[in-house]
């Protein structure tokens, strides 16, 4: 069984480029087939690993293990996330200096790009979905995302914007749901 933690989060740590979110449609595919965890429970996994410190993709990975196999699980499955990565960077910062002007170099992570924000993408909408997400509640993310693309808007000023936002319309709906209860009942 540790084996088969570690290679499955190898496998997902050396073929998703792009980072966490682009790693979270193959998690889910690998963790969910297996049997590993129910896709709500990844689901729930995967909005808890967000609100923590630290990779999410190697969050997700030692919740898995510990599930599975507790603190020898996690250990294995966080090194088996890792380890492909440092490898790569590890390769990549030794050989860097002779490739980085190279035109297909260039040209292969120019070519990467698109492909990253598609997979960073799919987990969004996937979210999306599972939380049933109507399009009025997409306009405020949409709005973020053109401010910080367009706008060159810091990402710091879109999560404040947020969380005063969001505690703004909890106690907006509280203040209705206190004046409802306090209507007189029929």
């Amino acid at each position: 069984m540790y084996w088969t933690l570690f290679l499955t989060f190898v496998k997902i740590g050396m073929f998703t480029i792009g980072g966490g979110y682009a790693m979270i449609p193959l998690i889910e595919r690998e963790v969910v087939n297996k049997g590993w965890l129910a896709k709500q429970d990844f689901m729930d996994l995967f909005a808890v690993t967000q609100s923590i410190p630290g990779i999410f993709a190697v969050n997700i990975s030692i919740f898995v293990g510990y599930k599975l196999k507790k603190l020898t699980g996690s250990i294995i499955c966080a090194l088996g996330t890792i380890l492909p990565s440092f490898t790569i960077i590890l390769a990549i910062a030794l050989f860097f200096n002779h490739f980085q002007d190279n035109v297909w170099v260039i040209k292969i992570f120019n070519g990467i790009r698109p492909a990253v924000v598609a997979l960073i993408l799919v987990p969004c909408i996937n979210a999306a979905r599972s939380l049933h997400l109507n399009a009025i509640q997409l306009i405020f993310p949409a709005i973020g995302a053109l401010l910080i693309w367009k706008g060159g808007v810091s990402p710091a000023y879109i999560v404040l914007a947020g969380i005063i936002g969001g505690l703004v319309y909890s106690f907006w709906t509280k203040g209705k749901i206190k004046k409802a209860s306090d209507l007189p009942q029929k």
